[in-house]
């Protein structure tokens, strides 16, 4: 098809032939065999000259905006390859709040590097991976991954019962109304386990997918609920405090995982180390 663009833009066989670097009758054939395998002709001779005839002209006017983009394609995987190689993409089932604050930690002096976030069990298309487990048994090789456990408290309504009380033991609630963050399962899972180490199910009478909408119901005395503190945030609005739970040892393990899925890595490298690094220096503060 470049072949009859460039003949039909000189009308000149020999001279495109010798922009084309090929030898006149090779190209002659090539449109021969067009012309054939379309079975309609393209050009016919004007003394030393040929010209478009109108299934010339209509196939040149279909042929080059096509052309113009294949040969733009090159370029555009150029970019769409290096851009791939400055995107990190992260599924984040567990620690969310936490996550982006990290990211918008690193932004700060990475501003070339892109995030995507998604948060899909099911999806194995990720460069960090990060998910939530009780009792976690990391590999031998933990070069790729790194485990934190998190303390997780009750949120309770300031004022009424829990006022001046600093912890609660989950025996004591069990009559409670629970609030509950939705879709997070593997929390919920765990947080159902330490109930049930206590010997009842918690009622949960109201779920969202915000923290803020759960902290905002069990500050209206809506009911109560487990909090992890440096996940989820901490309390800054007024009618909430947390409370230490005695008993049960009530604690996750928060679970970062890399994947080499690319063939330069440095900056998932690089990211994956300072969420590392930003991660220990706030559990750290936390349980001090």
């Amino acid at each position: 098809m470049k072949y009859f663009l460039e003949v039909a833009a000189s009308q000149h066989v020999t001279r495109s032939a010798e922009k084309l670097h090929i030898a006149q009758p090779a190209l002659t054939q090539a449109i021969h065999r067009l012309e054939k395998e379309l079975n309609v002709p393209l050009f016919v001779s004007r003394g030393r000259n040929i010209v478009l005839t109108e299934y010339g002209k209509f196939l040149q006017k279909k042929l080059t905006p096509l052309l113009e983009e294949l040969d733009e394609i090159p370029e555009q995987l150029k970019i769409m390859a290096r851009l791939e190689t400055d995107t990190i993409h992260l599924n984040v089932l567990a620690a969310s709040t936490h996550v982006i604050d990290a990211i918008i930690e690193y932004k700060k002096t990475h501003i070339d590097i892109h995030f995507q976030l998604l948060q899909n069990a099911e999806s194995e298309l990720f460069d960090i991976g990060i998910t939530t487990s009780m009792g976690y048994q990391p590999p031998a090789d933990r070069r790729n991954e790194f485990v934190c456990t998190e303390k997780i408290f009750l949120a309770v309504p300031e004022g009424g019962r829990y006022e001046g009380l600093k912890s609660i033991r989950l025996s004591d609630v069990t009559d409670e109304s629970f609030i509950s963050l939705m879709g997070s399962k593997q929390f919920r899972w765990i947080c159902d386990r330490f109930c049930q180490e206590e010997g009842f199910q918690p009622k949960v009478v109201f779920e969202s997918d915000s923290p803020a909408a759960v902290k905002n119901m069990i500050a209206n005395n809506m009911g109560i609920g487990f909090w992890p503190r440096f996940t989820w945030g901490s309390v800054d609005s007024r009618g909430m405090k947390l409370l230490e739970i005695e008993g049960v040892r009530c604690q996750r393990d928060i679970v970062f995982v890399m994947r080499k899925n690319k063939q330069d890595n440095r900056h998932v490298e690089e990211f994956f180390q300072f969420l590392h690094d930003y991660t220990w220096r706030i559990i750290t503060a936390e349980w001090t």
